[in-house]
């Protein structure tokens, strides 16, 4: 028997049956009392050893107090002392040698839904002959399972000669906590031990636990009851307890503790951990033995369907009867050997089933490591986990599994008969990876339709020839651009052809579906294909931009009025196409800089726009009638940032579009780096696994692989819309553009690329001998192509001249200012309803009285800040104007100033005033941003360009948090104007002021948008008054000529009453580019004109000196770009004797606005 056999949780347990020994050897078990009398007291340390310790005090019954002698003069003890002793002493050394012990803990949360619903459905079964199933039957069974699978689980440490030695007990023994009653009323904690429980059927499993329960609770436990344990379950839960950590003793290798089930927004949770002794066991053995038992709650390898078979034998047997999950060997004589429940024969059919299941899992998670996706022939690396021969499975042996029990989609009844099949799918020219997703529902979903072969369905002669059509289209094209413009960039899409036809895939397969609209984003390589082929741009105008019509930047061009417009591989464009039912699908292709996934979060925001219906005071998001898709290149995808930014939108209520379909068109090198230098993973994919996204990788010289690819991610887009990746494995036919020499760092790649024949080739050559088509008609069919493209060429080339542009510039238009004024009865009624909220709703005290003091318009302290924005929006959203206002804790606002969605105190509901305008005619979308700016920025310019009805505002937490999405305010808001012809009302809230906080928050950085701006290209404001900032919203949103806007926002200036206004400046009112002072000095007194722009203002005003400064005239420069420098030059012409103007800031002298201004 193990020495630590009662050194744990038994210590109490067997303390009361030591205590009832001395008392009456007779009133215990035989058991009992050979362990007391046989000399085995040295397994308990601190028991008295010797009986005449205790005998003079038998004779009345008694039993050696612990408590100090009361007659005695002196006690050594403090009052209320008892001495700990016998086995509890034991307990007290134990625990305290199990700070020795060096444990870890792995906790999961794991959905009880599945687990709730089958016991209910069990127990309901088992209803009429009186026996239930608990949460911990189930569990510990699971746990069993678990541990069959990571047998490390059971191991223990030992030191043997002083040296450490990891201990295989080479068997199962659950020790089961339970809450035992003594009959003074105390209560102990036991741990009995089930036995060889990995041979048990759950049948088995339930009748030893019970067995063993009311054996504990009715005092009736023996000795052996306590051996072989070799993992622990432990139920805190069951008093309430949400997450436990227990103490790990020496000699056990783990113990499994269980949670309370608590609901979690609708959803049953409950938290398991794992504590284990970190010297044999690993972090990641523990995770994925939680992993396994987490899969096996939720259903996976027939749990629930293996417990229901043996749920019948309940109740069917013996009271305290065991069945093993197979025949019982004749009983065996008694031994102090554990004796196997299972004949020998069966424990190996048991050990070869979980083999092959072993073996299932390996090539579900690492059979893409096998599979042959270089199209440059490269050999797979493999992983041994693959190898049947490691896992000790013969032919013979898994021509004796059941394919059933494994639970695979393929074909075949055994496993010997699956296994090609399995590694057909798992291995081939496309794989997968889709065990690290979260959602069970979505892996097993995934598992069905990947081995059930249901997305690659075979095309038929016809579908063969039209794809041979396609891809023949796609290499004519470049190779007739490669020799008519030779040496000119164009980003070739040779090695990547499949491209073309997996995108015109997914527009059918998407149309099928509802969607109405295409939204594409790419880098530069092969966009140009997909221009001609996706989007429909006609022949003439590609050829155009390489004839010349439009000017494109070179060295020797480089200024002057170069920089206007954009390179022919930058451009976007929109077009029709048409699905092969007819159907017609908008396609747009996004204008994309240099900057590599940039594009991305534009994308989507102009795919949410296409998807939101602003017609009516709600937004009605519907997700099928845009569908986004990106592709990326491998290099780019690992590593930029954005991309991780833009998948952490996928999921989020403001931003989702319902799934992306995810192209990295996979050219196995980054411009002139390898792979193995440009990331830290094994795939370029890999980042999208921590956002639970399906990756697909595909061979791209198979085609109809590439198209199996298409149709699962768009089966999974339409099933639960998320986000897929397809993993488009190619190569780059020439260098990073056509004017580079690939080889000089790549030699030996591009040799074997230069030996790779296109795919069209390979694909003709695959039909041709599958007799669907004529080898030489083929031939004839490309050169065809090919002649067809000269011909249009030639059409250009004669009226190339006639079709020569200047470069682009911006034309400012004429345009009337809009009427920004609101009557007062107008704005009275929308602040009462912006101050409305539902019978019952509580609001924050202090919150309450600060929305109480706008109640009257018309107060003294006059309208502050937020207020008078809230006015705006309202009173836009009542004349039709929608709005989007996000960025980071705007909800609230960063400086507790708006409000806008209120909290119920009692109940944490929600409740957003703005939202239920009576009046509204458009919607007010509102939503806190993630802690994110370049995607978040990109995402609200793409919807903006999208919708440019819509007032969009993006407001940053600082400022200066603005720097984080430098990319999209230079190369979208700032250039898209004159590079594309695109433009935005987008609006840039950005908080600015120096007022103590530091250089980082206090500067939105003003002159770098200053700087920027350009021929009229955006427009750049900093308010001084809350009725400014009321009339410069209402204009940027009515505003015939559409333009982004920054706004440098206050902080101190939110609350500061000099800067509060009164009604009438927003009654009657207008945005004033400039506000001057309204004293009433001489004209000819004037020698001074101070301009200054912001918060400064206040700070002027407010000195002393300014009472005896007489001469000084101050001007707000309110609307720093488009400058209003005839404005300020009149103004300045009243004064004839004016003799200087001053230009005042906080800022320090190279930031700000001084440089601009002067």
């Amino acid at each position: 028997m193990s020495e630590f056999v009662f050194g744990t949780h038994n210590a109490a347990f067997v303390q009361v049956m030591y205590e009832e020994w001395l008392r009456d050897p007779t009133a215990v078990g035989p058991e009992w009392r050979e362990l007391f009398e046989n000399g085995k007291l040295a397994q308990l340390p601190v028991i008295p050893s010797e009986r005449s310790d205790v005998a003079g005090r038998r004779e009345k019954g008694e039993v050696r107090s612990g408590a100090p002698d009361s007659t005695s003069p002196i006690s050594p003890f403090p009052r209320g002392a008892t001495p700990i002793t016998g086995p509890a002493a034991r307990l007290v050394v134990n625990m305290t040698d199990s700070l020795t012990v060096p444990t870890a803990t792995s906790f999961r949360d794991i959905s009880a839904n599945t687990l709730n619903d089958r016991r209910k459905a069990l127990n309901a079964q088992l209803a009429a002959r009186g026996k239930k199933i608990s949460f911990t039957h189930l569990i510990g069974y699971a746990i069993v399972q678990a541990a069959k699978q990571f047998p490390v689980m059971t191991h223990v440490f030992q030191e043997i000669d002083g040296k450490p030695h990891r201990v295989d007990p080479g068997a199962i023994g659950l020790g089961l906590a339970v809450d035992v009653e003594r009959k003074d009323g105390s209560r102990a904690l036991v741990v009995p031990v089930i036995k060889h429980a990995e041979g048990m059927d759950f049948a088995a499993f339930h009748a030893a636990y019970e067995a063993l329960v009311e054996k504990a609770r009715t005092n009736r436990l023996m000795p052996d009851d306590f051996a072989g344990g070799t993992i622990q379950l432990t139920n805190p839960g069951t008093l309430g307890t949400v997450a436990s950590v227990p103490r790990l003793m020496k000699g056990q290798g783990s113990i499994i503790a269980t949670g309370t089930i608590r609901d979690i927004a609708g959803a049953k949770v409950i938290t398991i951990t794992s504590t284990y002794d970190h010297r044999i066991i690993q972090g990641a053995e523990s995770g994925m033995f939680l992993r396994s038992l987490d899969s096996l709650l939720q259903g996976e390898e027939r749990f629930y369907e293996l417990v229901t078979e043996s749920v019948e034998a309940i109740g069917s047997g013996e009271k305290g009867e065991v069945r093993s999950a197979a025949p019982q060997p004749a009983p065996a004589p008694p031994s102090t050997s554990p004796i196997s429940t299972l004949p020998q024969t069966s424990i190996d059919d048991l050990r070869h089933v979980a083999a092959a299941y072993a073996l299932v899992r390996a090539h579900r998670n690492f059979g893409h490591l096998a599979a042959h996706l270089d199209p440059l022939g490269s050999e797979p690396p493999g992983d041994p986990s693959l190898d049947p021969a490691r896992l000790g499975l013969t032919p013979e042996i898994m021509a004796r599994i059941p394919a059933e029990v494994l639970r695979i989609y393929v074909t075949g009844t055994t496993l010997a008969e699956a296994l090609p099949a399995l590694r057909a799918t798992y291995c081939g020219t496309i794989a997968y990876e889709v065990e690290h997703i979260g959602g069970h529902e979505e892996r097993v979903w995934l598992r069905q339709v990947i081995e059930s072969g249901e997305h690659r369905r075979p095309l038929s002669a016809d579908g063969k020839r039209q794809l041979l059509a396609r891809l023949t289209a796609v290499d004519s094209f470049e190779r007739f651009l490669h020799k008519a413009y030779l040496g000119q960039k164009r980003f070739s899409i040779e090695g990547l052809d499949m491209t073309v036809p997996m995108l015109d895939f997914t527009i059918e397969l998407a149309a099928a579906h509802g969607t109405r609209k295409t939204v594409m984003g790419m880098a530069h390589r092969g966009r140009l294909n997909v221009l001609a082929h996706v989007v429909n741009v006609p022949y003439e105008t590609i050829f155009a931009e390489f004839e010349g019509g439009k000017r494109e930047e070179t060295p020797d061009t480089e200024g002057g009025t170069a920089g206007t417009g954009d390179v022919k591989y930058h451009h976007g464009a929109e077009g029709t196409y048409k699905t092969s039912t007819g159907k017609d699908v908008a396609v747009t292709l996004s204008h994309n800089p240099s900057h590599l996934e940039a594009v991305n979060p534009v994308v989507e925001g102009r795919t949410r726009a296409d998807q939101t219906d602003r017609q009516t005071r709600e937004a009605k998001h519907d997700r099928d009638v845009a569908l986004p898709v990106l592709l990326h290149g491998d290099a780019a995808f690992a590593g930029q940032g954005v991309v991780a930014e833009t998948f952490n939108l996928a999921r989020l209520d403001g931003y989702t579009t319902g799934g992306t379909i995810h192209v990295i068109l996979n050219n196995q090198i980054g411009f002139t780096t390898d792979p193995k230098e440009g990331r830290s993973t094994d795939y370029s994919s890999d980042l999208a696994k921590g956002f639970d996204a399906p990756i697909i990788h595909v061979n791209a010289d198979d085609p109809e692989a590439c198209l199996a690819a298409v149709r699962l991610a768009m089966m999974y887009r339409v099933k639960f819309h998320g986000d897929v990746v397809i993993d488009l494995v190619g190569y780059r036919r020439f260098g990073h553009n056509e004017a580079d020499e690939p080889a000089y760092t790549q030699p030996l790649m591009y040799e074997r690329i230069k030996q790779t024949p296109p795919v069209r080739q390979k694909y003709a050559a695959q039909l041709a001998q599958e007799g669907v088509v004529n080898a030489a008609q083929a031939d004839t069919d490309a050169e065809a192509a090919y002649q067809h493209l000269t011909t249009i060429q030639q059409s250009v080339k004669s009226g190339a001249a006639q079709g020569a542009e200047d470069t682009q510039r911006i034309t400012p238009r004429p345009a009337s200012e809009p009427a920004t004024a609101v009557t007062a009865d107008v704005l009275t009624s929308l602040n009462d309803a912006l101050l409305a909220v539902p019978d019952g709703f509580t609001i924050h005290p202090k919150l309450h009285k600060q929305l109480e003091r706008r109640r009257g318009l018309t107060s003294k302290e006059g309208i502050e800040w937020a207020h008078a924005e809230s006015l705006a929006f309202a009173s836009l959203l009542s004349q039709g104007t929608p709005i989007r206002l996000t960025g980071q804790d705007t909800e609230r606002g960063t400086f507790s100033q708006r409000h806008l969605v209120l909290h119920d105190v009692n109940t944490g509901d929600r409740y957003t005033p703005i939202q239920k305008l009576a009046g509204a005619a458009a919607p007010f979308e509102l939503y806190n941003s993630p802690l994110s700016e370049y995607a978040c920025l990109g995402f609200e310019y793409g919807y903006a360009v999208e919708a440019q009805n819509a007032l969009i505002l993006w407001e940053a937490q600082f400022g200066d948090f603005a720097n984080g999405a430098e990319v999209v305010i230079d190369q979208f808001l700032i250039a898209g104007l004159a590079k594309w012809g695109e433009t935005s009302r987008l609006t840039l809230l950005l908080p600015h002021g120096y007022e103590g906080q530091g250089p980082e928050h206090s500067s939105a950085r003003l002159e770098r948008f200053l700087a920027l701006g350009a021929e009229g290209n955006i427009r750049v404001a900093n308010c001084t008054t809350p009725a400014q900032y009321f009339h410069l919203l209402r204009r940027q949103a009515l505003h015939t000529e559409i333009r982004p806007l920054v706004v440098m926002t206050p902080k101190s200036l939110l609350r500061l009453p000099a800067a509060a206004s009164q009604l009438d400046d927003l009654v009657l009112g207008k945005f004033r580019a400039v506000l001057w002072d309204r004293d009433r000095t001489w004209p000819e007194k004037v020698t001074r004109l101070v301009l200054c722009s912001g918060k400064v203002y206040y700070d002027v005003i407010a000195s002393p000196r300014r009472a005896d400064a007489a001469h000084v005239k101050i001007g707000r420069v309110e609307l720093l770009y488009p400058f209003p420098a005839a404005e300020i030059g009149e103004y300045a012409r009243r004064y004839p004797n004016l003799k200087e103007v001053v230009w005042v800031q906080e800022e320090p002298r190279n930031m700000g606005a001084r440089k601009f201004v002067l």
